[in-house]
């Protein structure tokens, strides 16, 4: 692994064979996040809004663990296990994106690994000059 590459996991979400984040140089990509708390349990079962709340929050601790803020995220991936879901994440998402949006994608899925998380965002940043 080069000597600029940092592979990061933030507390109580450390899962074996993958890092939350991975910074390389001023590349900063993060695994998808979903809505589980720092003891790893699920956060608003059955609720879009706490969920899209809680993945978003894990998501700006991915990248402030990088040393990156939501301002420096250019590309967003979100999946949702039900389009009904989607006003919720997006109002969350504006909230936070506002500023400055990233590109985004957004794709219905049939399911998460596990059910009872309904929605899940990636991202990528750039840091940096």
């Amino acid at each position: 692994m080069p000597p600029e590459r940092q592979r990061l996991d933030l507390p109580g979400l450390a899962f074996a064979g993958m890092s939350q984040v991975v910074r390389d140089g001023d590349l900063v990509v993060v695994s998808g996040q979903v809505a589980l708390d720092s003891n790893g349990e699920v956060v608003g079962e059955g609720d879009w809004e706490a969920q899209a709340e809680q993945a978003l929050a894990n998501l700006e601790a991915a990248l402030a663990a990088a040393g990156a803020t939501a301002a420096d995220v250019v590309k967003l991936t979100c999946f949702l296990t039900d389009a009904a879901g989607y006003g919720a994440y997006a109002a969350a998402k504006n909230r936070r994106f506002e500023a400055a949006a990233p590109a985004s994608t957004c794709v219905v899925v049939a399911a998460l690994l596990d059910p009872r998380l309904l929605l899940e965002v990636e991202a990528i940043a750039v840091v940096g000059s």
